[in-house]
């Protein structure tokens, strides 16, 4: 057993052990050791970002470490499996950075398990391009789409669609990428559904952009298994929360073409063991899972699932 298999079983056979009033209190008290900056950059981020629920030790607001202590006491087993399945130790040692950072704090493992060699989403590794159909969701202003161009070369994709939700960035989006060929912008949510719904706008941070049932701007709502004809064959999403509802509305063109898939799982505490399970229900023993991540140290954010046909 490697030195990552075992920091990981003694890790998750410790946490077997704890009732979830007891996860709930360690985890309270390892963040009461910590700097009170950090403390308070903790709590600004959550109130910019509300994905992982409130934090205000002044008020006596805890929702944060109820939430992860629900994670871990019902969803262990779903950590484990998810360990299980990843395809290398890069990303067995960032699950284990993660949850180590959730339940003590541990900002040296999780800085030491960051992506330092390649762009977010494309690891040349394990991300080989060649004439793609590829699909941006939360394409923001091109970044992605610019990156992956800068990567792969001018001739590494015959088609690009790129969604987006709010007017403004869409109008720079299409700025910015509306020079090259055969690129086609969308403003559409991409759920698992056709409706209507809002533009909830982030004041800090427009690619954090939100739907919401009420709001001033619509939104046109789709899924990709209505939306596009093409045989998709590779799929980024970046959708702040959305991510579940866009897998289940494109699950016939993943069971279908196997596109690769490149999905942020870092906008709650779910998703990083929920969507690879989906996608292994869609598609069993098809794909092999791979996690990398491109954000901070003090929280992990910009976590990607890479799922790569087998």
């Amino acid at each position: 057993m490697n030195i990552i298999d075992k920091q990981f079983k003694e890790f998750t056979n410790y946490l077997k052990t704890l009732s979830k009033e007891e996860i709930f209190e360690h985890t309270k008290n390892y963040f009461s050791r910590i700097d009170p900056s950090i403390q308070n950059s903790i709590e600004d981020y959550f109130k910019k970002f509300p994905y992982w629920g409130k934090l205000d030790i002044k008020n006596l607001e805890y929702e944060h470490f109820h939430l992860k202590a629900d994670t871990f006491y019902n969803h262990l087993n779903e950590f484990i499996w998810l360990y299980e399945h990843l395809n290398d130790y890069r990303s067995k040692k960032l699950l284990f950075a993660i949850l180590s950072n959730w339940y003590q704090y541990d900002f040296v493992t999780l800085d030491s398990a960051h992506e330092k060699n390649y762009s977010h989403y494309f690891d040349l590794d394990l991300i080989h391009c060649d004439h793609e159909v590829f699909v941006d969701l939360g394409a923001y202003i091109g970044d992605t789409i610019l990156d992956f161009i800068h990567n792969y070369g001018e001739n590494c994709y015959k088609k690009i669609y790129a969604y987006e939700i709010s007017k403004n960035t869409v109008e720079m989006l299409k700025q910015n990428v509306g020079h090259l060929p055969d690129i086609e912008v969308r403003q559409k949510a991409i759920t698992d559904e056709n409706g209507l719904l809002y533009v909830e706008e982030n004041c800090v941070d427009a690619s954090a952009n939100t739907v919401s049932s009420n709001g001033s701007q619509k939104v046109e709502t789709t899924y990709l298994d209505y939306d596009i004809v093409d045989n998709i064959t590779m799929i980024k999403m970046d959708i702040e929360g959305s991510e579940q509802k866009a897998l289940l509305g494109a699950e016939k063109h993943i069971q279908k073409s196997h596109p690769k898939l490149l999905i942020s799982v870092y906008h709650n505490l779910v998703d990083l063991w929920k969507i690879p399970s989906m996608i292994e229900t869609m598609c069993p023993n098809v794909y092999h899972f791979y996690l990398r991540s491109h954000g901070g140290s003090i929280f992990p954010t910009e976590i990607v699932l890479l799922a790569i046909p087998k």
